[in-house]
């Protein structure tokens, strides 16, 4: 398969948004500035202009490009797994870790949204899509699990309750484990994992 060149326009885009993640973790979103990001890259504040329309635009930019980090992981974690246990384990334990790794911006997303302009406020949106896509790939391992006959058969509305009862205490856990600093996430989410499990499996 061929590959894709890499163009000057697209190296200057990888420069900016990298920048720009950079400064809106440590100043925040509301601090950061178009020349803030143009002198971190050492160019002109209109050279920015040309990729962006302004600072907004850019903030959505970065916030796409981490969601898409987030999904490229989880997908390449639940591939490389080969059981269905590890597969589910997979698929938490990497979007848990992932979650970490997002924290600044993801709290800077929640503290910039009550007055936010309106392209900030599609966060939202961006999110619930992220989400839907997570819960995708959550359906896919169950399904496959209840085709290969590992688990019982689940009717699609509860289905779907599973997956997002899963994603949202994921959510929840992500938090507490916050609070509770150093906390181990491994044998966590081994126990959600092999309680979720040996609840579903086929008798």
């Amino acid at each position: 398969m061929a590959t894709i060149p890499v163009t000057k326009e697209d190296l200057m885009q990888e420069q900016i948004l990298s920048a720009a993640r950079e400064l809106f973790q440590k100043f925040g979103r509301d601090k950061v500035t178009m020349d803030d990001v143009a002198k971190a890259i050492g160019k002109g504040r209109s050279s920015l202009y040309y990729y962006y329309k302004n600072k907004d635009e850019v903030w959505v930019a970065v916030m796409t490009t981490e969601l898409e980090e987030v999904l490229a992981a989880i997908l390449q974690a639940v591939k490389d797994a080969s059981t269905l246990e590890e597969k589910l384990f997979a698929f938490c334990i990497t979007k848990l870790k992932m979650m970490r790794k997002k924290r600044a911006l993801y709290h800077i997303t929640v503290a910039s949204s009550r007055d936010a302009s309106a392209n900030v406020k599609s966060n939202p949106a961006r999110r619930k899509a992220h989400l839907k896509k997570e819960s995708l790939i959550l359906n896919q391992i169950l399904t496959d699990g209840m085709n290969d006959g590992e688990l019982q058969k689940l009717d699609k509305k509860e289905q779907d309750i599973l997956v997002f009862v899963l994603i949202s205490g994921l959510h929840g856990l992500e938090k507490e484990m916050e609070i509770e600093k150093g906390y181990n996430l491994e044998p966590a989410i081994r126990t959600l994992t092999n309680m979720i499990l040996n609840g579903l499996r086929s008798k």
